[in-house]
């Protein structure tokens, strides 16, 4: 799953990427608002993050902005001010949840399980498809040979695929989704987590025999 992270403090931002990546997230930084619509609007995001006070255009008016042009993206704002006043103002722009710093890392990744649930029909954090299970919480993926836990691209690229059952993903495709445009990886690097993904499958169905 990919996100856009729009905050302004490169200290903040860069231990936020983290987190992030680490819970298996792909994650693009931009530190302004103009950046962040722009990025946005290329629709190649799960969800995004928006800081409220960002220089050159706020994450409101970012958020109202694509909402006007009606991209649906599940939202989520951070930001340093608590009055009501201003959740108010975010959630009536259109924001899908509202999150005020200081804030603890589970309950950031909680919230953001729960916007981008909405946007997949999800309700829970595990996906299905036939007799597989992929735990979006735990990172585990079960079948009826066993059960291992996917490293962080291969979750996305596992994730990705059973969130759109019945659709042929091209490996362009994979490489916006988890790797980004400004990635110096080679598109080959796809057929190389699927061929990891297999051999930790294979592995499983050794350790499990039906």
């Amino acid at each position: 799953m990919r996100l856009l992270l729009a905050e302004d403090e490169k200290a903040l931002s860069k231990a936020l990427v983290a987190i992030l990546e680490r819970n298996n997230y792909s994650v693009d930084p931009v530190y302004d608002g103009k950046s962040a619509l722009e990025y946005i609007e290329t629709g190649n995001y799960d969800g995004a993050v928006l800081d409220i006070m960002m220089p050159v255009m706020d994450g409101i008016s970012v958020l109202q902005e694509i909402r006007k042009r009606g991209n649906l993206i599940p939202v989520l704002l951070l930001t340093a001010k608590s009055e009501i006043d201003d959740k108010v103002l975010g959630l009536d722009s259109g924001a899908n949840d509202y999150l005020t710093k200081p804030f603890n890392s589970r309950e950031l990744l909680a919230r953001i399980r729960a916007i981008t649930r909405v946007q997949t029909a999800q309700s829970s954090s595990q996906l299905h498809m036939g007799n597989v299970t992929l735990n979006r919480a735990t990172f585990e993926l079960s079948t009826p040979s066993g059960s291992f836990r996917l490293a962080n691209k291969e979750f996305q690229m596992i994730e990705l695929l059973m969130s759109n059952p019945r659709v042929l993903i091209s490996s362009e495709r994979f490489m916006e989704k988890i790797w980004g445009f400004d990635s110096e990886a080679e598109i080959n690097v796809v057929w190389v987590y699927i061929s990891i993904f297999k051999k930790k499958a294979d592995s499983s169905k050794r350790k499990y025999p039906n």
